[in-house]
C-alpha cells in the first residue's frame, strides 16, 4: 500500500476532522488560532455528564462507576505471603521440601531451577485479622490495614510471564512482546479528557528505600504503542522542572511563545494537509498541551495550600518530591483535577535475597501513603468516583532462594498467584476473592487472570473491553488480546 494511504487510513475521527478544517481557508484558521487553536473538540459523554475532550464517539458504553484511576504498581512483585496471603499451616514446615503434587512441575526460573532442593520459608511476619472482614494483614502494612474495609483484597492473581520485563509490560499492556498501548493510552483514547490543562494521563517514579539495583521501567510501559502518541503517559519529574522542557528559555515570554506555536501549528497543519500523518496532529496537540501546563502543573505541584493534618497523615516523606508519599499527595492533586489515569511506580520489591531487610523498607516506603490517600480521597467525596489498584507484575515463591535460615532468606518470582488490592470506584469494599492453597503456589478458589484484572478496570470506567479495539497491520487489537472477563462477584 501506498505510505501516504495508509497513514490516511490511521487516522482518528478527531484527526480527520482537524485536517479538514483547514480546508475552509485561511480566515476560519485565524479565528481558531484566537481562540484555544487545535484544541480538542469537546463532546458530552453521555446526557447530563460531563463534557470531555477527544475521545471516541460512543464511549463510555454504558454508565461508569469511576471517572478516574490510580494504579499503585510495586515494580519487582511483592511477596503475597508476606503482606496478605496468610498461610499458617507453613510455621511448622520449615525448610522441609515443597511438595512435587504441589509444584506439579511447573515453569522454574533459571535463578532456582538449578537448587538441589526446595525448602519452605514460612513468613517471619505476625498476620493480624482487621476490620468487619476481617482480613489478615502483615505487621509489615499497619496503615493499610487501618483501611481494609475500603479495600478489596484479590488474593487468586496469576499470570503466564515468570520474568520482570515480559510480565510487566504483560500487565500494562496486555500482551508479553512490547509495541501495543498501555492501560492508561486506551483509557485516553476511548474516553478523552475530562480536564485540558492537564495530561489524561500522568505518570509518576518513585524512589525506594532498599537500596539495590532495581528492575528497569521502560516508556513503553505507559506509551501509546500504535496508538497516535498524544495518548501517552506523562512523565512527572521529581526534580529540576516536573515536566521537560516546561519552562521558557531565557528571553522567550508566554506572548513569544504563544505566537510562536500558532504558527508552528500553521505549518504543521499545512504538512498535514500534504501528507496526511496522525502524527503531525498528535505533535500539534502535544504542543498546546505543553503550552497549558507552564500554568497548570506549578499550581499541581504547589503545596502550600495543604493543611498540616494532611500532610501529615501521608507521613514524614511528604514534602520529599520523588518519594512514593509525595507522588500520592499528587496523585489526589491530580483526582481533584479530574486527570483520567494516574500511575505510580514504585521499584525495589525483588526480593531474591535478604528479604529480612529490605522488604520491610520498601513496605515502610508505601503503607503510610497508600492508606492516606485512600482516606484523602474518601474525606473530600472522590473515593467512590475513583478506582484506586495496589500490585506488582506476579507473586513470589513460599520455597527459598539461596541460603535459608531463621533470619535470612530470599524468595524467586512466582507467577501462578500473588495478591493485589483494589478500593473506590464501584469496588466491593470490604472483601476478600480468591483463595490459595496451604503454600500460597497454587489458585484454589475464584481464579483471576491479569486480563480479567484490565478488563474490570476498564468495566469500572464505562469501557467494554472486547468493544474498544483499534485496527492496524490489518487485524483489531484490544487491550485484553483476545481474553479477559469482567469479575463482577467484586463489584457494587
Amino acid at each position: 500500500m501506498n505510505p501516504c494511504e495508509e497513514y490516511i487510513k490511521l487516522e482518528t475521527r478527531r484527526q480527520f476532522f482537524g485536517r479538514a478544517a483547514v480546508g475552509l481557508g485561511s480566515v476560519a484558521l485565524g479565528s481558531l488560532l484566537g481562540k484555544e487553536a487545535f484544541a480538542a473538540p469537546t463532546r458530552p459523554a453521555a446526557p447530563g455528564a460531563e463534557q470531555v475532550a477527544g475521545g471516541l464517539p460512543g464511549l463510555p458504553h454504558f454508565a461508569p462507576k469511576a471517572k478516574r484511576a490510580i494504579y499503585l504498581f510495586m515494580s519487582g512483585a511483592p511477596s503475597q505471603m508476606d503482606t496478605f496471603d496468610y498461610k499458617p499451616k507453613m510455621q511448622g514446615m520449615f525448610d522441609k521440601d515443597l511438595p512435587d503434587e504441589i509444584r506439579k512441575g511447573q515453569r522454574l526460573t533459571t535463578m532456582t531451577s538449578k537448587q538441589e532442593r526446595f525448602p519452605i520459608a514460612p513468613s517471619i511476619y505476625e498476620f493480624k485479622q482487621h476490620g468487619q472482614s476481617g482480613a489478615h494483614v502483615s505487621e509489615l502494612l499497619p496503615h493499610m490495614a487501618g483501611v481494609v474495609d475500603e479495600m478489596c483484597i484479590i488474593k487468586s492473581m496469576y499470570t503466564e510471564a515468570i520474568n520482570h520485563d515480559p510480565a510487566i509490560t504483560y500487565i500494562q499492556t496486555g500482551h508479553q512482546i512490547p509495541g501495543r498501548p498501555s492501560l492508561g493510552a486506551w483509557l485516553s483514547y476511548g474516553l478523552g479528557s475530562l480536564n485540558q490543562e492537564l495530561p489524561s494521563f500522568v505518570v509518576l517514579n518513585s524512589t525506594w528505600s532498599a537500596k539495590r539495583d532495581a528492575q528497569a521501567l521502560y516508556h513503553r510501559l505507559w506509551g501509546s504503542g500504535f496508538l497516535p502518541s498524544e495518548y501517552s503517559g506523562a512523565m512527572m519529574r521529581s526534580q529540576g522542572d516536573p515536566v521537560l522542557y516546561l519552562s521558557n528559555p531565557k528571553g522567550v515570554s508566554r506572548g513569544n511563545r504563544r505566537k510562536m506555536l500558532d504558527r508552528l501549528a500553521e505549518l504543521n497543519q499545512e504538512h498535514a494537509q500534504k501528507i496526511g500523518d496522525p502524527e503531525t496532529h498528535a505533535r500539534i496537540a502535544q504542543y498546546e498541551m505543553a503550552f497549558k501546563m507552564q500554568s497548570s502543573v506549578p499550581d499541581l505541584v504547589d503545596l502550600s495550600d495543604e493543611d498540616e493534618k494532611t500532610l501529615e497523615m501521608y507521613g514524614p516523606d511528604v514534602n520529599k518530591p520523588g518519594t512514593f508519599a509525595y507522588n500520592c499527595l499528587l496523585a489526589r492533586r491530580l483526582a481533584e483535577r479530574d486527570v483520567r489515569c494516574t500511575q505510580i511506580f514504585h521499584r525495589g520489591w525483588d526480593q531474591h535475597f535478604n528479604l529480612p531487610r529490605d522488604l520491610p523498607l520498601q513496605c515502610k516506603d508505601v503503607d503510610q501513603p497508600a492508606a492516606a490517600l485512600i482516606k484523602d480521597l474518601k474525606q473530600r467525596g472522590l473515593l467512590d468516583d475513583t478506582l484506586v489498584v495496589w500490585g506488582g507484575e506476579f507473586g513470589r515463591t513460599v520455597y527459598c532462594q539461596g541460603k535459608l535460615t531463621k533470619t535470612e532468606l530470599g524468595r524467586d518470582h512466582h507467577p501462578r498467584c500473588f495478591s493485589i488490592w483494589m478500593a473506590g470506584g464501584g469496588i466491593r469494599p470490604g472483601m476478600v476473592y480468591g483463595q490459595t492453597d496451604d503454600f500460597s503456589y497454587n489458585v484454589t478458589e475464584n481464579p483471576v487472570h491479569i486480563h480479567d484484572l484490565n478488563a474490570t478496570l476498564m468495566h469500572l470506567m464505562g469501557v467494554d473491553h472486547e468493544r474498544l479495539t483499534y485496527r492496524f497491520q490489518g487485524r483489531d487489537f484490544r487491550l485484553t488480546d483476545v481474553h479477559g472477563h469482567v469479575v463482577k462477584d467484586i463489584l457494587v
